[in-house]
């Protein structure tokens, strides 16, 4: 069993020790990101009018699996659409 090089092992430890405190911020930004694409692909079918609806309904599908977690992190405990039913 070879062990890796100090200056590997030291390289990773401070790569570790300058983005351990920014994890957080990166994931929360990337959630809030996620939620803003959800809203724009589920916004046509929650009655708020989308100019891009027609590239947008291709997607729906890909998305209906993350929908339920959406709504609720959204604050909405049902479901606003009435063709799914996920609650």
């Amino acid at each position: 069993m070879t062990s890796r090089p100090f200056f590997e092992r030291l390289s990773d430890g401070l790569k570790e020790f300058y983005v351990a405190p920014y994890r957080r911020t990166f994931a929360r930004a990337r959630r809030d990101e996620d939620d803003l694409f959800m809203l724009l692909v589920f916004s046509e079918a929650l009655g708020v009018p989308n100019p891009a609806a027609w590239y947008t309904l291709e997607l729906m599908p890909e998305l209906y699996e993350r929908f339920h977690d959406w709504h609720l992190r959204m604050g909405m405990e049902h479901s606003p659409l009435d063709h799914i039913g996920c609650c």
